[in-house]
């Protein structure tokens, strides 16, 4: 198959065509819904659809919506078309060698190219290996891509555009794909550990390396031989060669560094290591006997803490090791022992909360710091840092406890005798607030309370009693939809979290509370996406309840109406306004609210625009005023909290009557 030929048969998923054009996901399915001429998917799934990228391409142009696409994002397109999810990963690594290959030997894929497509596939592999030894273990025995195009066409986009870019960004469409196999360190936590650790010119190494993400926050200028490890042989392949052409001095092992340590009896400077959480697949027993566990056999339900002694196990003496740990690993019951021991090693020196990561912020975790030190040089306490609000303090705390000035708010050096209690519980959070505990509080939430009331009342709208004369004329919502008015929609009752997300969602509880949006789904067929100006009434309030969208962009949750109004009609917080009255008219004379609203039968006044922005304008204020009024509420209780609180603990004692 020649270059064009192979164009004609990639494919593109959704947010490839996102990507491409240079707008959200949301927009390219508006254009679904909304142009019957869209392409209609070649593969894929209902939830995940693939589309003939030549198609896309037809369609951007016919629309005159800008796009570009590169030869880079060709490769990956054809690469996502030839390739099974379960395939990807290897020819992603192939490809990674060749370009590896094509960076050294740029003179001998001149002469491989000018070979028919069947003599180049066939000797490929063999060339790979003969020019990159370190890859010989690693690859398959024919990199079968299915056609040469593939190859050629990554040539031509490293020429344009630079060997690791290239591989940088069939790494990145790869790993979102994959979002959910595959771990990878954030890049800013990455780049913290490497950091805190890292010995300009040592050694540095991570036993459990992924893709590479760690090993590559390191400086391959300052940093000296840089050694990762890892069970996947896929991500192996690729993390070495996102080393290679990132110019560092590398070997990379595939092996489960627990069962089979391909670096047994070796020492580096610096160890970094997010080893994989809740991992309990290999038996307990297989780790019985090991002379790495110097202070104790991890439990079965711990297994991080063999990770925690295998990297000590590592490193040389005075050198240290940053780990990433579950966050309940601070305060298990089950590794109480082998924390206290740690502690009276003197190898634990830091224990720092990190801000949440993973899907929704679901993952909570830990930075350890280690460090191999003698029994001469024994640290008599140890730095807690709660950093999960302000990234920034972690470090800053920790070049303070290593230097000797003040530590920062949010840290604390607790000393280990403290530590040594029956629970061993190493959670920063518990032991800044028992530091914090001692300022007072009290005075500064009186201040806020204060200005808040202060500010409460002049937010009210100036209303005047109006006469009782007969009113206006009357309107429904049902007859303000016949004439174009008002457009009413509903999101699917269920909606998906899979791949492709989040997207925030404003659900029911957010329109009673006065919250702003705290779901998160897919923005997959059929979702419906919030305007500014739109109108959000529940389908059945248990109270009256309304809200008016202030920024486009999140999805309409489920049990909600949303009424979208035209501007040249009518004014939203007008009928925002009267919606709400209407709900409380209906739950009166004993009748729920939780009903099932009929929003069709929704009565409004019919009234010229200037005079609906008036009502408007009254109606808004009153919404902003609630909202205020909540939250003072909100700060009048936790001012009477604080109260009760430092009158208990003797920080707060009644004033002298003078």
């Amino acid at each position: 198959m020649d270059i064009p030929a192979a164009r004609d048969a990639a494919t593109v998923a959704v947010g490839d065509i996102a990507r491409l054009a240079g707008v959200g996901r949301a927009a390219v399915s508006n254009w679904r819904r909304r142009f019957p001429d869209f392409p209609l998917p070649v593969g894929g799934s209902s939830a995940s659809p693939l589309f003939a990228l030549s198609d896309i391409e037809m369609w951007l142009t016919r629309h005159a919506k800008p796009f570009e696409i590169t030869p880079t994002d060709r490769v990956w397109q054809l690469l996502r078309g030839a390739s099974t999810d379960l395939q990807l990963g290897g020819r992603i690594g192939h490809l990674g060698a060749f370009l590896v290959f094509l960076k050294r030997n740029p003179g001998r894929w001149d002469e491989l190219a000018d070979h028919p497509d069947a003599v180049l596939m066939g000797c490929l592999t063999e060339q790979l290996r003969a020019a990159e030894p370190e890859f010989g273990d690693l690859l398959a025995d024919r990199p079968d891509y299915g056609t040469a195009a593939i190859v050629r066409l990554t040539a031509e986009a490293a020429r344009l555009h630079g060997h690791r870019v290239v591989f940088d960004f069939l790494c990145e469409r790869y790993l979102e794909v994959h979002s959910r196999r595959h771990t990878v360190t954030p890049v800013p936590v990455a780049a913290l550990m490497v950091a805190l650790t890292a010995v300009p010119g040592g050694s540095l190494f991570d036993p459990a390396c992924g893709i590479g993400t760690l090993l590559l926050a390191a400086d391959p200028a300052r940093t000296g031989r840089v050694s990762g490890q890892e069970v996947n042989r896929t991500a192996a392949h690729i993390a070495l060669a996102r080393l290679r052409l990132s110019d560092s001095d590398v070997r990379v092992a595939a092996a489960d560094s627990l069962g089979c340590d391909a670096y047994s009896g070796e020492l580096f400077d610096a160890v970094v290591c997010n080893p994989p959480f809740g991992d309990r697949s290999r038996g307990h027993d297989d780790l019985a006997g090991d002379p790495r566990w110097e202070h104790g056999l991890p439990p079965r339900g711990e297994p991080e803490l063999a990770w925690v002694q295998h990297c000590l196990a590592h490193v040389r003496p005075g050198g240290r090791v940053a780990i990433l740990m579950p966050a309940a690993a601070a305060s298990r019951r089950s590794g109480r022992r082998i924390r206290a021991s740690l502690l009276r090693a003197g190898a634990l020196c830091g224990v720092i909360s990190l801000p949440p990561t993973g899907p929704a912020g679901a993952v909570l975790s830990d930075l350890w710091m280690l460090r191999r030190g003698v029994d001469v040089d024994r640290p008599s306490d140890v730095l807690v840092v709660d950093a999960r609000a302000e990234p920034g303090l972690a470090e800053r705390a920790w070049r303070a406890y290593l230097s000797g000035p003040e530590l920062p708010p949010g840290s604390r050096a607790v000393p280990i005798i403290d530590l040594l209690d029956g629970d061993v519980d190493l959670t920063p959070a518990v032991h800044v607030a028992v530091a914090e505990a001692s300022e007072p509080v009290f005075p500064p939430v009186l201040e806020s309370m204060r200005v808040a009331v202060a500010q409460l009342v002049p937010t009210l709208p100036k209303l005047t009693v109006s006469p009782s004369v007969g009113g206006p004329a009357m309107t429904t919502i049902g007859e303000l939809t016949k004439a174009g008015a008002v457009t009413i929609r509903q999101a699917p009752m269920s909606m998906s979290n899979d791949e492709g997300g989040p997207v925030p969602v404003m659900t029911a509880r957010d329109v009673r509370l006065g919250h702003p949006p705290s779901g998160t789904a897919r923005d997959s067929h059929g979702a419906v996406i919030l305007q500014a100006g739109d109108v959000l009434v529940p389908l059945a309030p248990r109270t009256p309840a309304v809200h008016v969208v202030r920024e486009s962009g999140p999805l309409l949750g489920p049990r909600l109406y949303l009424l979208r109004v035209d501007p040249e009609q009518l004014d939203p917080y007008f009928l925002a306004g009267f919606l709400r009255t209407a709900q409380r008219c209906g739950g009166s004379g004993g009748s729920s609210l939780a009903a099932r609203l009929d929003i069709r039968r929704g009565r409004l006044p019919r009234l010229p625009l200037v005079e609906q922005r008036r009502y408007g304008d009254a109606f808004r204020q009153l919404m902003a005023f609630e909202v205020r009024l909540r939250e003072t509420a909100a700060l009048g209780e936790e001012l009477i909290e604080h109260g009760f609180q430092g009158l208990g603990d003797g920080s707060l004692r009644p004033a002298s009557a003078d």
